[in-house]
């Protein structure tokens, strides 16, 4: 499925070639997102993904995410400052990454509170349920371990997990296969998701075709 007419207006810019899954799934609130060429994005009716910019009074909140990134089922970018993800960047199930305490600590019932900025540099990988929390720079090829909670920057060629994340390894190899790579042809990686379309949708009947019509919220 590629980029649909709807999604577009939601957008301050939004790159060619995506591929969107379940896009009723995928939620953009605010004006100033923005995302590159041949992202994907996969929506889930129990795990919708939430891409937050805060543009309320002197907040002036953005998100950009760069080309070729991965974003999946759950995962939450708010932004009351600014979230910027670099290329071929993924971003696994259920992460949350937010510039902000959305609360002053003192007084509950300020809105947003402090704000500083949250940078993911190029091929970082997300895992599973991570927080990443206001400040933090994850440098380039890093690995976050699931449920981590990030409160530092984590350097370059590194694997940091736990609560508070820490360091558990660091990578030597600079030379990484990423997503940039996996879309060197996109014509024929549109051919080839289009014959798996077609082999996963063999089975389909024309009722069942009807069925997802008229009541979406139970296609699978």
């Amino acid at each position: 499925m590629y980029v649909t007419h709807f999604l577009k207006p939601q957008f301050k810019y939004l790159g060619k070639g995506g591929a969107y899954f379940k896009p009723r799934y995928i939620k953009v609130f605010g004006y100033n997102v923005s995302v590159g060429d041949y992202p994907t994005i996969i929506g889930a009716r129990d795990a919708e993904v939430q891409l937050t910019s805060w543009n309320i009074g002197e907040h002036k909140g953005e998100i950009i995410i760069g080309k070729y990134s991965l974003i999946t089922p759950g995962v939450r970018i708010m932004a009351a400052e600014k979230i910027k993800i670099g290329d071929a960047c993924m971003i696994a199930h259920g992460v949350y990454i937010s510039d902000a305490d959305w609360h002053g600590i003192y007084d509950r019932a300020e809105p947003v509170g402090q704000t500083k900025p949250v940078i993911l540099e190029d091929n970082v990988w997300i895992g599973d349920s991570a927080i990443i929390c206001k400040g933090v720079t994850v440098g380039k090829n890093s690995i976050i371990g699931a449920g981590a909670i990030v409160t530092k920057d984590v350097p370059q060629n590194s694997i940091f997990a736990g609560n508070p994340a820490k360091l558990v390894k660091e990578l030597n190899n600079d030379e990484f296969n990423t997503r940039k790579d996996f879309f060197k042809d996109p014509k024929k990686l549109a051919h080839d998701f289009d014959m798996l379309d077609k082999y996963t949708l063999k089975n389909n009947t024309f009722l069942n075709w009807l069925k997802s019509i008229i009541y979406p919220d139970n296609s699978q």
